[in-house]
């Protein structure tokens, strides 16, 4: 359980309130799916203004604790499901695709699904691949999906390749497959990691949409270059993670 720090003298009446709910879910006082007592309820109970109760509601659905069903009441979420992806810097360095990692036997009906084949029209993301490539960006190809994992989407990828045209069949919007490999198979080549990078954007209005998430909610993004066995740079993918439902592991050991 989560312990809360005190509160200072200038922490504002609606933050304390805040926080002495979170102290309850920790606690398992409010279980999650419970529904949380009405705005009348908690003022009453606090000594309270509404305002303030509805300023401290606002504040756990900011931090992911409650959701708000307008017209039913504010319910405790869950814990978040997090995802492992594994990874073994020693031997994998054949470029597999993320999902082939990612997903546990049993939830082989999850997957990776195309969203598109935008046009590479010279945006800030095409000028990054396509510095990553050595490339212009009219010599590109874009291909963009979506990675659903636990019954829903967990990553936006965005992939750049040297060649096209792409095969219609391979970008026609809800295919399913693997890209990675599906694309080095349309480019006849075989891929391996060059190398790989970690941070963290807030989510645009487009990746917040595809993954179901508010604008601004905090994406891992995991972004690299693979190449052909002979060095030449052959793929630029940039992954655009929820960050609540995903983490990487990296094992150093045999196991």
């Amino acid at each position: 359980m989560a312990t809360n720090p005190p509160n200072p003298p200038s922490t504002p009446v609606y933050r304390r309130l805040a926080r002495r709910l979170q102290e309850r879910v920790d606690a398992g006082t409010y279980p999650a799916g419970t529904r949380l007592p009405s705005e009348p309820e908690l003022s009453a109970e606090f000594g309270v203004n509404r305002l303030t109760v509805r300023q401290a509601v606002a504040e756990l659905e900011r931090a992911a604790v409650v959701e708000i069903r307008r017209g039913v009441g504010t319910f405790v979420r869950p814990p978040a499901v997090r995802v492992s992806i594994a990874v073994d810097p020693r031997s994998q360095r054949i470029d597999l695709g993320s999902v082939y990692g990612a997903l546990p036997n049993e939830e082989r009906t999850d997957g990776e699904f195309v969203v598109a084949a935008p046009p590479v029209t010279g945006s800030a993301q095409d000028a990054e691949a396509a510095r990553r490539l050595g490339r212009t960006p009219a010599e590109l190809s874009r291909v963009d999906s979506v990675i659903r994992l636990g019954g829903r989407a967990r990553a936006v990828c965005s992939y750049w390749v040297p060649f096209g045209p792409l095969p219609a069949a391979l970008v026609r919007p809800g295919r399913p497959g693997n890209l990675v490999p599906d694309l080095a198979r349309a480019a006849g080549v075989e891929l391996e990691y060059d190398w790989r990078a970690f941070g963290a954007v807030g989510a645009d209005l487009a990746d917040a949409e595809l993954l179901g998430v508010p604008p601004g909610t905090a994406l891992l993004v995991r972004e690299g270059v693979s190449c052909t066995p002979d060095g030449a740079p052959a793929l630029y993918v940039r992954r655009r993670i929820d960050g609540s439902s995903a983490r990487f592991v990296l094992h150093f050991r045999d196991r």
